[in-house]
Formats: C-alpha cells, structure tokens, sequence
C-alpha cells in the first residue's frame, strides 16, 4: 500500500502485478465495489422502474474505474483506456500480466 495509507494502493508497473491485484481486490471489497468485477452487480435493465437503480449502478461504476485506472502506470493504462466497465478492465489486466507470465516460462 502507497505511502502506509490503506486508501491508496500502489501503482501497477507491470511487475508488481500479483502483489496489486490483491491490494486492489482488497481496496475494492472494502470500498463496496468488488462486486461490479465479481459479475454480482450488473446493469439493472432499462426499464422505467429502474432509472434510480440504473444511475447509482453508473456512479457506482465510475468510482470503481475511477480507483482502477488511477492505480495503472502510464505504461499499461492504454490496455484499458476504452474499456467500458471495472470487470473489463480486470479481465483485460488479467489476460495481459497471465499471458506474459506464461510467456516467460
């Protein structure tokens, strides 16, 4: 963690992938966001009854791309500049540090 503070986590600099991916779960359950990743928390459908649900759902969301791609180094932060959702980006880190690690062996 960035500085002693468990608000912060460090910054993904490629090698430090596993130790982040933990500290960023982490950070992520304890801010109420793991879920929008772990597919338990969808986009409610459009529907008239859930326009609240469906806004809180996007701030919801936004905080959690905000606190993931604030955590990337600008060396891997255009793996997930035009991805659209938290579990995306996740998804997309995963694929990208367990492709290389495989590659290296």
């Amino acid at each position: 963690m960035n500085g002693g503070s468990s608000a912060s986590v460090d910054k993904l600099i490629g090698n430090n992938y596993s130790y982040w991916k933990l500290c960023m779960e982490a950070y992520l359950q304890g801010q109420d966001l793991w879920d929008l990743i772990s597919g338990d928390d969808e986009l409610p459908a459009d529907t008239t009854a859930n326009v609240e649900a469906r806004r809180k759902w996007k701030i919801k969301c936004g905080k959690a791309l905000f606190s993931l791609r604030t955590s990337i180094s600008m060396d891997y932060i255009e793996h997930v500049r035009n991805v659209k959702t938290p579990k995306e980006v996740w998804e997309t880190l995963e694929r990208l540090f367990t492709q290389k690690n495989t590659i290296r062996l």
